[in-house]
């Protein structure tokens, strides 16, 4: 039986002091009213209400019955109406993960003004260059940035696009030539990202076998795309780097483009969350912020 709204007919019973008022208030006819009441005593094992042609009254039991269900109802009442209220508020405990230097290139400037935006959200920022299972560690977003995601159950919101781009320091290029085709990077120091989808900014059409970007031996690998960035500033090779971090070097004079003509793999930003039927407040209006103010963030292609 349907506890709580048996108590609730047995109250408004009390209220209107009538079973006729009562089935009228609650839209019902009154005899599936009376078996409603008949049926919550048959189940408590007690009479409630004394019954005859002219009236009705409490019972001793009745009328204790009523003073715990006026107080476990209201409670009820007031904890359902906290939760909705909640439900709508951008607040609590959000935990984000994502690489590292995405998070301090993009995200760091930006963060402040989502905080800002909203005072009652507390964030847990994680940064991880690989790839981790979001759910099993318990984070509400991932970002990611990938050519393509695996298939999974989460669910992924694309948020901004972004180009790898091949450069080198201009000492270096002084001192080694710039080269004029793919071919020629077989004769040059190469640097690579290790972690990346596609090995770097030159297609690799067989992906069951992965290669060094060039075809050529690669001097040094690594993990993170900022120290990439300050290996090649430094002049030891020729390598690729996200847009993001590539632009603002190459505005600046510090790399500069090679083989500007060659096609480049596209990847994506990529928001990745849990699936829900009712997706969280904070998590919603997070990525809602990523989506609008990444782009410009970004900056433009190199």
């Amino acid at each position: 039986m349907d506890t709580f709204n048996y108590m609730r007919a047995f109250r408004r019973i009390v209220e209107l002091g009538s079973l006729a008022k009562a089935a009228e208030d609650l839209d019902m006819s009154s005899a599936g009213l009376s078996k409603q009441l008949r049926a919550l005593e048959a189940h408590l094992g007690a009479v409630l209400i004394q019954r005859t042609t002219r009236k009705m009254s409490l019972t001793d039991t009745g009328a204790a019955y009523y003073a715990e269900c006026c107080r476990l109802l209201d409670e009820l009442d007031t904890l359902e109406k906290s939760i909705k209220q909640q439900a709508g508020r951008v607040a609590g405990r959000l935990r984000v993960n994502a690489p590292v230097s995405f998070a301090l290139s993009v995200l760091s400037p930006l963060l402040a003004r989502f905080l800002r935006q909203y005072p009652e959200l507390r964030l847990d920022l994680a940064m991880e260059d690989r790839l981790v299972d979001a759910v099993g560690l318990g984070f509400d977003v991932s970002i990611r940035l990938r050519a393509q995601l695996d298939d999974s159950s989460l669910i992924a919101r694309r948020l901004a696009s972004l180009t790898q781009v091949l450069c080198a320091a201009p000492s270096y290029l002084a001192q080694r030539g710039h080269p004029g085709s793919v071919d020629d990077l077989r004769g040059h120091d190469c640097l690579s990202y290790s972690l990346a989808d596609s090995p770097g900014p030159v297609p690799d059409d067989d992906a069951s076998h992965p290669a060094d970007p060039f075809g050529a031996p690669t001097r040094v690998q690594a993990n993170n795309s900022l120290m990439l960035r300050d290996l090649l500033e430094a002049g030891l090779g020729i390598g690729g780097l996200p847009s993001f971090l590539a632009a603002p070097a190459i505005a600046e004079g510090r790399l500069a483009r090679v083989l500007p003509d060659l096609p480049s793999a596209p990847r994506q930003v990529y928001a990745v969350y849990p699936t829900s039927r009712h997706l969280q407040p904070k998590v919603k209006a997070f990525v809602d912020f990523l989506a609008q103010h990444l782009p410009a963030a970004m900056g433009g292609d190199c």
